[in-house]
C-alpha cells in the first residue's frame, strides 16, 4: 500500500520490487561496479584523484596521511564508508596490481602474500606522475561537472584522461547480474593501436593485434595461446592461461633445482608455496627435497631444490597442473557508455577512448580560444589608449569619479565597458616606450594564437593529429618494454608460422592458370640464347604475367571489373617447370565474367604512401596504399575503368617518385608523381599520356638513380638506355622516342629498370623462359634498335618479362655457345684431315 496525503492506494508487490531492483541495480553498476569506457575509472577512484588534484597533492609535492586523503573525499564526495575509499587507493598505490600505479605510497601498503596494508593513519600518498595526464586540463572546461551528494559541491562526470586508463591499467568489478574483468596492457602498445587507428577508422581488430600483442600483467609471467586473447579482443569475452616464468639452474653440487620468477596476475604467492609443501606432503608430487621464498626487494625469487632422482620438468609440469603457477583470466570487457553498461571488442573500446579526447581537444580549444579573445580585445582598448595617451590622462584627470572616467573613455574613443577598465587599472609604468612595445608585441602574438586555435577547431583532421601527438608523447615519457610473455598453445602454430621466407617466381597465363615456383629453378645463361620450356600452357594459351615476390607477401589481384583481391604467395600451388597450374577462378571468389588483368606484390600496407595504377590508354590514378588493406571475400573497387580500357601495370609510389611510360609503338613519356593527385578506391584516374594511331601503354618504369632502363620487344630484341636519355615532361604528354620499333624488333613488349646487378626472365607465347645477366645488354641512346635477347623459334613472340636480383655465384654456359663451339672443333678438325691429306 501506498500512503499519499492521508490516502491508502494499492500497489502489486511484484511490481515494486522490479522497479526497487532495477534501481539498485541500475544505481550498482552506474556508482560502484564499472569503470567508465573513456576514463577507464569507476566513481571512486575518479573521486580519489580529483580530490587529491584539488588537494595539491601531485607527484613533486610531499606525501600526506592517507586518513586525510579518504576523510576528504568521504566528506566532499564519496559517502560509502571509509574503508571502501582506504582499500580503493591502496590498490591504487600497489605496482603488483595496478600496471601504472595512479598513486605513491610511503609506508605499508600491502604485498603479494596477501598482506593488509597498515592503517590509514600510518600510511601516506600522494598523486604519481602518470595520474596527473588522467586530470590534465580539466579546469579548461573540458569535462561536465555534477552536483556531489549534498549539492555543495561540483564534481567531474569524467576525467579528461589523456591517459588510455581503461586498456593500461584494467579493471575488474562485480555489479548485479554482470561483472567486468579487464587485463591490463602495455601503454606503448596501446598507444601504437591508438594510432593506427586514428590513421584508419577501418582497421581490422587482427590488424590492431599487430600492435597490441595481449595483456601485460604488472607481475609478467607468460600467457600460453593467442585463442583467448583473439576472442576477447573480438567478441569481448575470452578465457587466456598464464603461467610463471620459471627456468632450471644447478648449484655447486651440480643438482638440479627450479627458480620461479614470475608468478601469475592476482596469485597469493604465500598460498602458492603454502599448496605446494601440501602436495608434497601428500606424495602428490614426488621429487622435491626443499621449498624457500627467497623474495626481497630486488624481486620475487621461489627456489624449489629437486632430489637427484627425479626430473625437474616433470616436476615443473606437475606444478602448473596442480598449482596457481597456472591460472586462467577470464577476459569481460564490459564498460559503460552513456551510463550503460556495454559488452565491447577492442576496436569499440579504442574508438570511444578517441571520441572522448577529441571532445577535450575540441572544448579545451575552444576555452583557450574564448579567453584569447578576451585578452585582444582588452589589448585593443589598452593600445587605443597608446595612440591617446595625453587626451586620456586629461580627461581622467577632470573625471570627478573613476565611474564618469569609465564613461568618458566609452564615449569619447567608442571603447567597451571592459576595455575602459582596463585602461583605467593599467599602471602608469606601462606608458614607458620598452612597456609599449610588449603590449603591441603581445597583441600580435595573441592575434597568431587565436588564429591558430580557430584553424584547428575548423580542421578534424588537425584535432586528431593533436591527439596523436599528445599520445606518442605520452608514450615517450612512460612507455616501457612488455613484461608478460606470449607464447603459442596448443594446436596454435599459424601455417605461416611453418612457411619458409624464400623468394619464388610467380606466373599466370592469359587464360588464368597460376603456379609458384622456386627462384633457383631458372638457371641463368647469356644473352641470346634460345632458353628453357617453363610451362606447357593448352592451346593458345600462352604466360602473360611473371613476378618475384616472397612466400609471406600478399598478391594484389586486380581484374577488368577494377576489383581488387587479396592472395598470399603460399597459398598459390607450387608446381614443376611443365606444370601449367591452377586455375585463378578455383583459389579466387570471382564473378561471373570477371577476368584478372595485373597483380602487385605488397609485404605489407605501410610498404609505401601510395598505389598507382596504369590503363592501357593512358589513364593514370594514385590512391593511398592503406585503402586496400582490408580484404573482403568477393574483393573491393580498385579502380573505375571505361569501358574499352584495360588495367597493365600497378605500382608501388613514393612521394617524389619520377616515373616512365613507354608504350607499344616505341614511345616513353617521364613525368613526376606530384602531376597526379590522390583520390578515392573508386575513382577513374587523370590522363597520363596521350596516345596516336592506336598506340598503347605496354610498361611503366619509376626512376631511380645508378638504374638503366632496358626495353623489351616482342620478336626478342632490346637495349638500355640511361634514365637522364628521357627528358622530364608534364602529365599527358605525347612523350619522345624510346627505341624504334622496326620490322626487326616489332612492337615494345615491356620496360623494367635495372642495374648490373639484375637478372632478367623472358617468357614467350610459346612457354620458353630464359634468364640472363642484365650486365650483359649494352648502354645504348633512346633512338637505336638494341640487340638479340633471347633467340625465337618460328612464330613466336615474346609475351612479359621480368626482372629479378642476381644471387647465383657462377653462371652457366650458354647452350648456343656450347653448340657453336661445338660446331668451330668439327670444323678445325676437318681443316687439319684435309692438310694432312694434301701432304700424303
Amino acid at each position: 500500500m501506498d500512503r499519499t496525503h492521508g490516502a491508502i492506494k494499492e500497489i502489486e508487490i511484484e511490481e515494486e520490487v522490479r522497479k526497487s531492483y532495477i534501481d539498485y541495480a541500475m544505481s550498482v553498476i552506474v556508482g560502484r561496479a564499472l569503470p567508465d569506457v573513456r576514463d577507464g575509472l569507476k566513481p571512486v577512484h575518479r573521486r580519489i584523484l580529483y580530490a587529491m588534484n584539488d588537494m595539491g597533492m601531485h607527484y613533486n609535492k610531499p606525501y600526506k596521511k592517507s586518513a586525510r586523503i579518504v576523510g576528504e573525499v568521504l566528506g566532499k564526495y564519496h559517502p560509502h564508508g571509509d574503508t571502501a575509499v582506504y582499500d580503493t587507493a591502496v590498490r591504487l598505490v600497489q605496482d603488483f596490481n595496478m600496471r601504472y600505479p595512479l598513486l605513491q605510497g610511503q609506508g605499508n601498503f600491502g604485498s603479494m602474500d596477501g598482506d593488509h596494508a597498515a592503517a590509514m593513519r600510518y600510511t601516506e600518498a600522494r598523486m604519481s606522475r602518470i595520474s596527473e595526464e588522467l586530470l590534465r586540463d580539466i579546469n579548461k572546461n573540458t569535462v561536465e561537472f555534477t552536483p556531489n551528494f549534498d549539492n555543495s559541491l561540483k564534481e567531474p562526470v569524467v576525467l579528461p584522461a589523456l591517459l588510455p586508463n581503461l586498456l593500461v591499467n584494467g579493471s575488474s568489478g562485480i555489479a548485479v547480474g554482470m561483472s567486468t574483468n579487464i587485463p591490463p596492457h602495455n601503454l606503448s602498445e596501446v598507444v601504437d593501436a591508438i594510432v593506427a587507428y586514428i590513421d584508419n577508422n577501418d582497421i581490422t581488430i587482427d590488424e590492431l593485434m599487430t600492435h597490441i600483442q595481449g595483456p601485460d600483467f604488472p607481475t609478467g609471467g607468460i600467457i600460453v595461446g593467442k585463442n583467448g586473447i583473439r576472442d576477447a579482443y573480438k567478441t569481448g569475452r575470452g578465457i587466456i592461461k598464464i603461467r610463471a616464468k620459471a627456468y632450471i639452474e644447478k648449484d655447486k653440487n651440480n643438482r638440479e633445482r627450479i627458480i620461479i620468477d614470475e608468478i601469475p596476475y592476482q596469485v597469493n604467492k604465500a598460498a602458492v608455496l603454502t599448496n605446494i609443501a601440501k602436495l608434497v606432503n601428500e606424495k602428490k608430487i614426488d621429487g622435491i627435497s626443499d621449498l624457500r621464498d627467497e623474495s626481497d626487494k630486488d624481486g620475487l625469487r621461489i627456489v624449489i631444490e629437486v632430489k637427484k632422482y627425479a626430473n625437474s620438468e616433470v616436476i615443473l609440469n606437475k606444478l602448473f597442473k596442480h598449482t596457481q603457477l597456472q591460472n586462467s583470466f577470464g577476459i569481460i570487457l564490459i564498460a559503460l557508455f552513456d551510463n550503460q553498461p556495454i559488452l565491447m571488442n577492442l576496436k569499440q573500446i579504442i574508438k570511444h577512448y578517441v571520441d572522448h579526447r577529441f571532445n577535450i581537444i575540441t572544448r579545451r580549444t575552444t576555452f583557450d580560444l574564448e579567453n584569447l579573445e578576451k585578452r585582444a580585445h582588452i589589448l585593443e582598448g589598452l593600445l587605443i589608449a597608446l595612440d591617446h595617451i595625453d587626451e586620456i590622462i586629461e580627461l581622467i584627470k577632470k573625471s570627478e569619479s573613476p565611474a564618469i572616467a569609465q564613461k568618458g573613455l566609452m564615449t569619447n574613443f567608442s571603447l567597451t565597458e571592459i576595455q575602459a577598465q582596463a585602461i583605467l587599472d593599467m599602471k602608469l609604468q606601462r606608458l614607458t616606450g620598452l612597456e609599449q612595445d610588449k603590449l603591441r608585441e603581445e597583441y600580435k602574438e595573441v592575434i597568431e594564437q587565436i588564429a591558430e586555435l580557430k584553424s584547428i577547431l575548423d580542421s578534424k583532421l588537425k584535432i586528431l593529429n593533436i591527439i596523436k601527438t599528445d599520445l606518442i608523447e605520452l608514450k615517450k615519457r612512460f612507455g616501457d618494454e612488455r613484461r608478460t610473455d606470449i607464447v603459442l598453445g596448443e594446436h596454435e602454430i599459424k601455417l605461416e608460422d611453418l612457411i619458409a621466407n624464400e623468394d619464388m617466381v610467380v606466373s599466370i597465363t592469359h587464360s588464368g592458370y597460376i603456379k609458384r615456383m622456386s627462384l633457383t629453378s631458372y638457371r641463368k645463361q647469356k644473352r641470346g640464347g634460345r632458353g628453357v620450356t617453363a610451362s606447357k600452357p593448352k592451346e593458345e594459351d600462352f604466360v602473360e604475367h611473371i613476378f618475384v615476390a616472397s612466400t609471406l607477401d600478399y598478391i594484389l589481384i586486380f581484374t577488368d571489373s577494377g576489383k581488387i583481391h587479396w592472395l598470399k604467395v603460399y597459398e598459390i600451388p607450387e608446381a614443376g617447370r611443365l606444370s601449367r597450374g591452377k586455375a585463378v577462378v578455383n583459389i579466387l571468389n570471382l564473378e561471373q565474367n570477371e577476368n584478372i588483368r595485373n597483380f602487385l606484390a605488397v609485404k605489407n600496407f605501410e610498404q609505401a604512401p601510395y598505389i598507382m595504377f596504369f590503363t592501357k590508354k593512358g589513364i593514370v590514378k594514385k590512391t593511398l596504399l592503406n585503402a586496400y588493406s582490408n580484404p573482403r571475400k568477393g574483393g573491393i573497387i580498385s579502380i573505375n575503368l571505361d569501358d574499352d580500357d584495360d588495367l597493365i601495370n600497378v605500382k608501388l609510389i613514393n612521394e617524389h617518385n619520377e616515373i616512365i611510360l613507354a608504350t607499344n609503338h616505341g614511345k616513353a613519356l617521364r613525368f613526376k608523381e606530384t602531376d597526379v593527385r590522390a583520390t578515392g578506391r573508386s575513382a577513374r584516374g587523370v590522363k597520363g599520356m596521350t596516345l596516336e594511331n592506336g598506340d598503347e601503354i605496354v610498361g611503366v618504369s619509376i626512376v631511380r638513380e645508378h638504374f638503366t632502363i632496358i626495353t623489351i620487344t616482342e620478336n626478342g630484341y632490346g637495349k638500355r638506355t640511361n634514365f637522364d636519355e628521357y627528358r622530364l615532361q608534364k602529365r599527358g604528354g605525347k612523350g619522345i622516342i624510346n627505341i624504334k620499333t622496326s620490322k626487326r624488333n616489332g612492337n615494345v613488349v615491356s620496360i623494367h629498370e635495372v642495374t648490373d646487378e639484375n637478372d632478367i626472365i623472358i617468357s614467350t607465347k610459346a612457354g620458353i623462359m630464359i634468364r640472363f645477366a642484365v650486365k650483359g645488354v649494352s648502354v645504348i641512346g633512346r633512338n637505336t634498335q638494341g640487340v638479340r635477347l633471347i633467340r625465337l623459334d618460328d612464330g613466336d613472340q615474346v609475351a612479359s618479362s621480368i626482372a629479378v636480383k642476381n644471387e647465383e655465384k657462377e653462371v652457366e654456359t650458354d647452350e648456343t655457345e656450347v653448340r657453336q663451339n661445338a660446331e668451330q672443333k668439327t670444323d678445325a678438325a676437318k681443316n687439319v684431315k684435309e692438310n694432312l691429306d694434301k701432304s700424303e
